[in-house]
């Protein structure tokens, strides 16, 4: 699901994960959570290259054990990944999960065959050599998921200090930048839609963690001290499974935690928990993670209809439905598992898992074009943006670079060796780029001298 879900749930990957607030230095250099430093799918200060293949500015490459779709993050010289391993261990679900069978069987349903080791890992950002291996938990699987998702699906996030690596229902966990497990948080099983498995990351603001637990039980989001793990409020939610990841955005002397789904949308007072205001619902199945910038918040969905609209900050309080709290909305061409990119003026998202793209003008909803990328077919990853280009990486190992502006300019189509569904990070002059099988570094090729 990366993601952040697929099917639904597909992906979150694209899935996935964090919406923090704008990071101060050094956080703006690297990639610490799911959507960048900005939460919003760009990286400031980086400069990525603008074609690549196997034999071409490809600095290193390294196969990953087991399956995931999380977002690799970045931080000094450690890039990190969650993965989840199966094993041939005797283990059963732990008393009391929900069942794992959900009420309609589909197809794109697998169910859980074996125990899963539940690790996150650690390479050297300069040579992708291991560092270390930490595995969290083994335990099989109460339920399965999306024959395009996985059981590491959330992305981790860091604050340079301490690593956090969520995998749902089989905890939350906070390790030091060594490996080692500080604390750890069961917040109980989730039983998601048609068992399309789970995807949504946790965000970080400050000290505190926030966690949305959307399921087809009881719903609810709780805000975590991410140096304890204790809890500092929880509030229950009228929602079903959502994947989407929290955005968390200071406006106004107010820090908003804005939560995507489909019944409504939500922003909850960071310190308190109480609701500052609400807006109508997205589509069924949202995945999409919110996006913010220049006092508006960027809320869409796209499975079996098309949701989008603007919230003005400075005017949201209590129940919105109209101008001046909804700045402008637009209903086509939304993406289903993509979270948007916000970036220099633009909002860029895909139709549906599509190679689509659409920029609308970030303030005023206008549209600058929508058009297809030629040469990409199916994309799950969410778009990104850097050195004045956009990056969108599509299930068939293809990735299009294009000059970020008012029209659809494509300045390479590249190819790899394996398909990628978890969104790219950006750090430098480098991408990184979780495949199926790899782990790329992708960066332009530099003489002896400028190494």
């Amino acid at each position: 699901m990366t993601t952040n879900a697929k099917g639904a749930v597909f992906l979150v990957a694209a899935v996935g994960t964090l919406g923090a607030a704008a990071g101060p230095e050094p956080a703006e250099h690297y990639w610490p959570h799911w959507r960048g430093p900005l939460a919003s799918g760009a990286a400031p200060h980086a400069q990525p290259p603008v074609e690549w293949s196997e034999t071409r500015n490809v600095r290193w490459k390294v196969e990953l054990p087991g399956e995931g779709l999380s977002t690799p993050i970045v931080w000094d010289d450690l890039v990190f990944v969650t993965t989840a391993v199966p094993i041939d261990k005797p283990l059963e679900p732990r008393a009391g999960a929900p069942a794992a069978a959900p009420a309609r069987r589909l197809p794109a349903v697998e169910q859980p065959r074996q125990a899963q080791a539940f690790q996150v890992l650690a390479y050297a950002r300069d040579t992708g050599t291991p560092r270390w291996k930490t595995t969290v938990r083994e335990e099989f699987p109460h339920e399965g998921t999306h024959q395009d998702g996985s059981f590491a699906s959330a992305s981790p996030l860091t604050d340079g200090e301490r690593l956090y690596a969520f995998f749902g229902s089989r905890g939350l966990y906070c390790l030091d930048m060594s490996g080692a497990v500080v604390w750890e948080k069961d917040l109980g099983q989730m039983s998601t839609k048609l068992g399309f498995g789970e995807g949504s990351s946790p965000a970080l603001h400050g000290d505190a963690l926030v966690v949305n637990w959307d399921h087809e039980g009881q719903s609810f989001i709780v805000v975590l001290d991410k140096r304890t793990g204790s809890e500092r409020w929880r509030q229950a939610r009228d929602e079903t499974t959502t994947w989407a990841t929290p955005l968390v955005v200071r406006h106004g002397g107010r820090t908003h935690v804005v939560t995507g789904a489909t019944n409504r949308v939500r922003s909850y007072d960071l310190d308190s928990g109480r609701v500052l205001w609400q807006a109508p619902g997205l589509t069924q199945n949202v995945i999409p993670s919110p996006v913010s910038g220049d006092g508006l918040v960027y809320l869409t969905s796209g499975f079996r209809g098309n949701a989008l609209f603007a919230v003005r900050l400075s005017a949201a309080e209590g129940d919105l439905s109209g101008e001046p709290g909804i700045a402008w909305r637009y209903d086509q061409d939304t993406p289903y598992v993509p979270s948007p990119l916000l970036y220099a003026g633009g909002l860029y998202f895909l139709k549906s898992n599509s190679a689509i793209l659409t920029r609308l003008d970030a303030s005023t909803g206008e549209r600058d074009f929508t058009g297809r990328i030629e040469g990409l077919e199916n994309v799950y990853a969410s778009p990104v943006g850097a050195g004045g280009r956009v990056y969108v990486v599509s299930r068939e190992g293809k990735a299009a670079v294009l000059g970020a502006g008012r029209t659809l300019e494509v300045l390479a189509v590249n190819a790899l060796d394996d398909g990628f569904d978890a969104s790219p990070a950006i750090v430098g002059d480098d991408l990184y780029l979780r495949g199926r099988r790899y782990l790329y570094r992708v960066g332009e090729a530099r003489t002896a001298a400028g190494s």
